[in-house]
């Protein structure tokens, strides 16, 4: 197909979305994440169950993922953390986390350059980024989060805040401003300890290319994760998938079109991924690491057929 096709109404086949999204993927299979200094962390924890994907307008949320739930708990004042820019900053904060292997981890010089380094570009008013990631840097290292493993013979849980203390020294309306007093978050122990033992290796370009769904974002690091230690094909129903991904999307229909749609544009940046939708489930088979050796990418063509 080429890029110029049309339908049979003279739209086009490709949006730029998908246009954007290939010439991304293409920059990433020229040189490898190590090679190119991208590989990023996210924490075990917060991966195989994640944060809302729209504003939930309640101060707990939860999601289960089989035998672990993930419950989300934020002060009324501040609300619960959603959509993509805390996904964002949760993998900035945790890369360089282990990177230094220190619990401290300055936010950068000025706004401006901290924003840079999640691939914003920092604008004000009503509709900016700045108020945007302001917000969610508040709502998420102000959340209480428990990890709950449950079974028919075991019951445990673990609770943590991601941040003890977080200091914001910015200034909105001059984003560039150096910062005298820098602004910093120290993790919380018990978050910082589930990072360093359990840290699950991404590449940062990814997250920046697919930054505009967090379900694409949840599907890329849980693919990332589960390929990690897959070693026979699996059929993981939709059920279970929307359980796991899929709380704020009421019916299971709607829920289903929207993970296809996120697949298809993960596959583009992780090709490696066996991911395979069918009408009871999503097949994965065994693949290797999206930080291993790089392939040729395409914007694949989904569906739910039988195959």
């Amino acid at each position: 197909m080429m890029l110029t096709d049309t339908d049979t109404k003279g739209r086009p086949l490709l949006r730029q979305c998908d246009l954007d999204l290939i010439a991304r993927a293409e920059e990433i299979q020229q040189e490898g994440p190590r090679e190119s200094g991208s590989i990023g962390f996210m924490t075990r924890a917060m991966v195989q169950a994640t944060m809302p994907h729209r504003d939930p307008g309640l101060n707990e949320f939860r999601r289960r993922n089989g035998n672990y739930t993930l419950i989300m708990m934020a002060p009324a004042e501040i609300g619960l953390p959603y959509g993509s820019l805390p996904r964002l900053i949760l993998s900035w904060v945790s890369t360089e986390a282990v990177r230094t292997q220190r619990p401290d981890v300055v936010l950068g010089d000025s706004l401006a350059a901290f924003m840079r380094e999640l691939g914003l570009t920092a604008t004000g008013g009503r509709r900016g980024t700045i108020p945007r990631v302001k917000q969610q840097l508040q709502r998420l290292f102000s959340t209480s989060i428990s990890c709950i493993h449950s079974g028919e013979s075991h019951w445990a849980s673990v609770g943590f805040r991601i941040a003890d203390e977080t200091r914001l020294w910015w200034h909105p309306k001059d984003p560039d401003q150096l910062d005298f007093w820098h602004s910093q978050v120290i993790l919380g122990a018990s978050f910082f300890r589930e990072l360093i033992d359990h840290p699950v290796p991404v590449d940062t370009r990814a997250l920046k290319a697919l930054r505009r769904s967090p379900l694409a974002l949840d599907i890329y690091c849980w693919l990332t994760y589960r390929m990690s230690y897959l070693r026979k094909a699996t059929l993981v129903p939709w059920s279970a998938l929307a359980e796991q991904f899929g709380a704020d999307y009421g019916r299971e229909d709607n829920f289903r079109a929207a993970f296809v749609d996120a697949l298809r544009k993960v596959l583009t940046v992780y090709c490696l991924a066996r991911a395979l939708p069918t009408p009871i489930g999503l097949l994965l088979k065994p693949s290797q690491s999206h930080v291993g050796r790089a392939q040729p990418c395409r914007l694949p063509e989904l569906s739910t057929h039988k195959r």
